[in-house]
């Protein structure tokens, strides 16, 4: 008899929510935890993605075989048509990489966690026994961003779903308009629930 798969969760939210806090927190609570953001800057530094980015792009996108993610950055959301050609190299190696992580966990695992920051733009509910939107709000959002000097926040947000939206399409919400504590405390109250959603075999 094979044995069961442990919960796969997919975690999003829209942009400087607090995922990858969430997703930290999980970690910490004993989920097994992924960032597709992770592995997509790991796949932005292999030797055949940088040859292919410089051959479409020139060296300034690459030297010394190391990608500017800032400049491909500018790129990719000033040309949606840049954009799309970028996803449909990296796409396909992301999913692969996610499927071998989650066919690899120890049948033990309590719950298995993706953060994905696109999860419901790309249609990509359907692979997960359930989903989690880290709600944070506008004002909160906006402070953090400025915080952090993103430059390329706006082309990347006028990509994504808003808040509401996310948080109607979830399984689960967690706020995140309190401290990182206040973060931990929800998270590990949903817990429970996140372990013992039924996964599909």
């Amino acid at each position: 008899m094979t044995a069961p798969k442990p919960p796969f969760i997919g975690l999003t939210g829209a942009i400087a929510s607090g995922k990858s806090a969430a997703l930290a927190a999980l970690d910490e609570l004993g989920a097994a935890t992924l960032s597709t953001d992770a592995v997509t800057h790991e796949l932005l530094g292999a030797r055949t993605t940088v040859e292919r980015l410089v051959e479409r792009w020139g060296p300034d996108v690459g030297t010394d075989g190391r990608i500017d993610r800032q400049k491909v950055g500018e790129i990719v959301f000033a040309e949606r048509d840049e954009l799309a050609w970028l996803e449909s190299i990296l796409h396909p190696l992301v999913g692969e990489r996610v499927a071998s992580w989650r066919s690899a966990l120890p049948t033990a695992t309590p719950v298995a966690v993706v953060e994905v920051p696109l999860l419901f733009e790309a249609g990509m509910e359907a692979i997960f026994d359930g989903t989690l939107v880290v709600l944070a709000g506008d004002e909160r959002r906006a402070a953090w961003l400025s915080e952090r000097g993103d430059r390329a926040a706006e082309g990347r947000s006028g990509r994504q779903l808003s808040e509401q939206d996310k948080a109607g399409r979830a399984t689960w919400v967690v706020m995140n308009d309190g401290t990182l504590d206040d973060l931990k405390r929800n998270l590990e109250a949903l817990w429970p629930e996140l372990v013992s959603v039924r996964a599909e075999p």
